[in-house]
Order: C-alpha cells, then structure tokens, then sequence
C-alpha cells in the first residue's frame, strides 16, 4: 500500500465537506439514516469502499457513512457539460466515466487516484440492481485492486431500495443504513494469483464481502 505524499483531509475540498454536510442533514431527518463500522476504514493510504448499488441515495450515503477523508465517486461524464455541475462534479472530486468505450480512461484515473493514496467509492455491479438483491461484480475491479495495491473495505446499503428505487419520482421517508465491514487487505488478494486470470477471483472475494457484511445483524 502506497502512502500518499500529501495526506488528503477534508479540509482540502471544502465543497465536498459543505456536500456531505448538507446531505447529512437530510438522510439523517428524513431517512433516519444509521451508520456502523466506519472504524474499519484506514486513516492513511488508499482505500476502495466498495457496496450493492440499489439508487441514487448510494453515493450519499457512502459519502455521509464516512467523513474522516474525502470520498472520490465515479460519475458519467455527460454531467460535466456546463453550468453548475461541472463545477460542482470537479470541486467535489468525482472520476469521469465515459459510457460505452470501456471506460478504460476512468479505470486509469481510478488506479491512479488510489495509488496516491485517497479514497474511492466503488459499485462493483457496475448498475443499479432492479429488484434490491446482491449480484455479481465486474471483472474491472479485479484489475483496479491488482494495479493499485489498496484495501478494499466492503460495504453494505439498506433501506436505499425502497426509499429512492430505480425509476422513483421522488424519495420516500424510509430509514437507510450503511454497514462497513472487515477489510480485505492486499495480500488477501495476492494469494488468488495475479494478472488477468485472477481479476474474476478477485471481484468474487469483494462481493463474498459485501455479503458477509449485509448478513452480519441477521436482518437481511
């Protein structure tokens, strides 16, 4: 794991700090929103969160979940055309991704963003689950752990489904939660081989994770 030069705090985005705040504000009144097991996030060194992605609310809530250092998210890049959110996409940190090109650019940032040492939100589905269950991981967060060396936390979203599903007009207010859980550290990868064979294996051991940590209360 590569420590980055300059310890990347939330004082250095202060867009991003004044974000999660206000989105706090709202999951925490309108959604009762909980959160347990930050603590297994590393202080130092770049990390991939990686959860189930279920609605919009994810990406807040991943944000709120964990405030002790910015949180870098992938966002499509169409967002970035003009005005007010592509201000805001940049001075919050978001990783561009380009729809239907394999993404290959985003990947490259993302490797790059972790071997500095900062912290990536990941949904290793790639899309939003229709119905609420748990899937199977693409294989490029496979290659992205292998490139980057970091430690990938798993994470489990509740609630977030039935508050704000896919295709929702509006959110409702039904409580959400945010489990984190064990890391899986490098050498927990490196023993499933390396190079693009292992890629799958790998994505396998990071949704085996998130299942661990949605079934840890026994409430799934």
């Amino acid at each position: 794991m590569i420590d980055p030069v300059k310890h990347e705090v939330m004082a250095d985005m202060r867009v991003y700090q004044a974000s999660t705040r206000l989105f706090k504000l709202g999951l925490l009144l309108w959604n009762r929103m909980r959160i347990e097991g930050a603590e297994h996030i590393p202080d130092r060194g770049g990390v991939m969160i990686a959860s189930n992605h279920v609605s919009y609310l994810d990406p807040p809530i991943v944000g709120v979940g964990y405030r002790g250092r910015p949180i870098h998210f992938m966002a499509r890049d169409s967002l970035w055309s003009r005005g007010f959110g592509a201000w805001w996409m940049d001075h919050v940190g978001c990783i561009p991704v380009a729809r239907g090109t394999g993404d290959i650019r985003a990947l490259k940032l993302t490797i790059k963003a972790l071997r500095e040492g900062k912290v990536v939100s990941m949904f290793p589905e790639g899309t939003r689950s229709e119905d609420g269950s748990l899937g199977s991981a693409k294989s490029g967060v496979g290659m992205i752990v292998e490139k980057s060396g970091c430690v990938v936390v798993p994470a489990f979203i509740r609630g977030s489904f039935a508050a704000f599903p896919k295709g929702g007009k509006w959110i409702k207010p039904v409580g959400v939660s945010i489990r984190f859980g064990a890391p899986l550290m490098p050498s927990d990868f490196e023993q499933l081989g390396r190079g693009r064979e292992a890629y799958e294996a790998y994505a396998k051991l990071i949704m085996d994770g998130i299942a661990r940590t949605r079934d840890a209360d026994g409430s799934h």
